[in-house]
């Protein structure tokens, strides 16, 4: 009866969505099977779509790899954006930033897969311009936390996210805890050094 149920539903998919659905459909086979996986075939089988209707509306596999992953910068540039302004501006406003953007790395396996989404990002030049760009939004975020720190380095925004991607790398190579704990830990300790830093200039 599930089964059945299933089958029932897949034939009643909308012959018709919009290119940000198909980009979210092509984004999951990218995250679960990684980037070489997506083809048109695929993604029409993904998505209920025709390959004739995929090609039409994104042109050749180079071009649809291309929007997918800017798709996915778009959906970081809001999450930060949002999190930023629900956040406190305090230096545990921050680690509560850095801590909720690393939600969504989830265990070893699908943070490994998402290395291979990145080196797609650093072939090209497009989307490693929105790569900058988001740290420079990050960086401005995180900033504004230490306004109430007195004698905080000037770069604190950037020496903080830094901190965050090395903590990613050096959990990733023994993800013994939960990805999220490792990094709250591995920040919290990075604050209290910058704070205590910052305490003793004269």
């Amino acid at each position: 009866m599930i089964i059945r149920l299933y089958k029932d539903v897949k034939m009643t998919r909308p012959k018709t969505q919009s290119d940000e659905q198909v980009l979210e459909a092509a984004l999951r086979l990218i995250h679960e099977h990684g980037p070489e996986a997506l083809t048109f075939e695929r993604l029409a089988k993904a998505c209920g779509l025709s390959g004739a209707t995929l090609v039409q509306r994104f042109g050749n596999k180079a071009r649809l790899k291309q929007r997918t992953l800017l798709h996915a910068w778009d959906g970081l540039d809001d999450k930060t954006r949002t999190l930023a302004a629900a956040v406190p501006r305090t230096p545990a406003g921050a680690v509560e930033l850095l801590v909720a953007l690393s939600q969504g790395y989830g265990g070893i396996e699908s943070y490994a897969e998402g290395l291979l989404v990145l080196r797609e990002d650093l072939r090209d030049p497009m989307l490693r311009t929105r790569g900058a760009a988001w740290k420079t939004t990050l960086c401005n975020a995180l900033a504004p936390c230490f306004a109430g720190t007195p004698g905080s380095p000037q770069d604190i925004g950037l020496l903080m996210a830094s901190h965050w991607q090395g903590s990613l790398l050096w959990w990733s190579f023994d993800p013994t805890i939960e990805v999220a704990v490792y990094v709250e830990d591995s920040l919290n300790r990075f604050v209290a050094a910058i704070t205590t830093a910052a305490a003793r200039k004269p």
